[in-house]
């Protein structure tokens, strides 16, 4: 029993020894190391910034511009445009991440100078009705309900459209009237101003509410000879009281129209709650839409597309239809507030 032991005990040993011998260390991981990050602010206030950054074993690297807005590059190397007027600060957070997931940041702070040139404005500081140099209005249902089966009649009546303590009010109200069961209001710059490329900014309160569609948008100010889609659309702002955190950015063309349309969306809290910043950045190169200054669509312009041409603006409050879907019976009157409109040119 002993000599058996002993065999075992040696056998035991030589694989005990076989095993160590195939054992080998794991590879050290490697992390980015010595990171650079290097800045050029374009000095035509256009809010545009350069960004290079460098690092030993990265394979890329995060961008997080301080507005919300990430972007992730392989080389290093990116642009952004920064939309909001003045002189801001942001801090821009930049992390380099090697082949293995490591990373390393660095926090810079940047200051953009973004051009304040205003075009064109109304703040609705004088009470009673809009004003008729600025604004005029679509009356009635037009064909079909708008073309989207909407519920309302659209009036020019102070009832559906007035000014009071700064902010215009467009009240979607449930009565009958001239054959429809709502009113609401639709005002339009049509023919009083237009303008090709720039930046919209309004600030607005939104109704609540199941059917409620409220808008800010823009048409191709050569509708009459051209048509739609052909004139184009902008949807700076669109919003279903049925998906009641959720915000539409939408481009209507040829090709891409109605259900087909090129859109995007985000997600916005406490949305018929409180005034919010909607956003149209708006040049030959891109159409950008923004909520409360985050980037969250992005659609390329190019020569051949519809957005290329003055186009005019329009604040409405739409019930129901194919967008607005299914009413809540119990709605009674909603009011979409803007505090101001502002277009500023590049």
């Amino acid at each position: 029993m002993k000599h058996l032991t002993g065999m075992m005990m040696g056998l035991l040993v030589s694989l005990s020894s076989c095993g160590k011998s195939n054992d080998n260390p794991p590879a050290e991981k490697k992390a980015p190391l010595n990171l650079v990050v290097n800045t050029v602010v374009s000095t035509d206030s256009s809010g545009t910034v350069t960004f290079t950054a460098a690092a030993e074993n990265a394979v890329s690297y995060d961008y997080d511009f301080g507005n919300g807005y990430i972007r992730t590059t392989a080389n290093g190397s990116t642009s952004y445009t920064y939309n909001t007027p003045g002189v801001n600060n942001y801090t821009v957070k930049v992390t380099a991440k090697s082949a293995d997931g490591l990373t390393v940041g660095q926090s810079l702070s940047v200051a953009v100078p973004v051009s304040t040139k205003l075009l064109w404005s109304d703040e609705f500081n004088q009470d009673g009705a809009p004003d008729p140099k600025n604004w005029g209005y679509d009356i009635g249902t037009g064909d079909n309900g708008w073309g989207n089966n909407e519920a309302q009649y659209y009036t020019d009546r102070t009832q559906n459209a007035a000014i009071s303590n700064g902010t215009l009010k467009i009240n979607a109200v449930k009565e009958s009237y001239n054959g429809r069961d709502y009113t609401s209001a639709r005002l339009l710059t049509k023919g009083k101003f237009n303008f090709t490329y720039g930046r919209v900014e309004v600030s607005a309160k939104l109704p609540a509410g199941g059917g409620t569609w409220p808008a800010i948008w823009m048409l191709g100010s050569n509708i009459a000879t051209a048509g739609w889609p052909a004139c184009g659309e902008i949807d700076i702002m669109e919003h279903k009281g049925n998906e009641p955190q959720k915000i539409y950015g939408t481009v209507h063309h040829p090709g891409h129209a109605g259900g087909n349309a090129d859109g995007g969306t985000t997600m916005v809290a406490n949305l018929a709650g409180a005034f919010h910043k909607y956003t149209l950045d708006w040049s030959p190169a891109q159409l950008r839409w923004y909520v409360d200054d985050k980037l969250y669509f992005t659609f390329n312009n190019a020569a051949g597309l519809p957005f290329n041409h003055d186009y005019f603006i329009l604040l409405n409050f739409a019930i129901g239809g194919t967008f607005g879907g299914a009413i809540d019976p119990a709605f009674t009157k909603g009011t979409m507030e803007v505090d101001y409109v502002r277009v500023y040119k590049h």
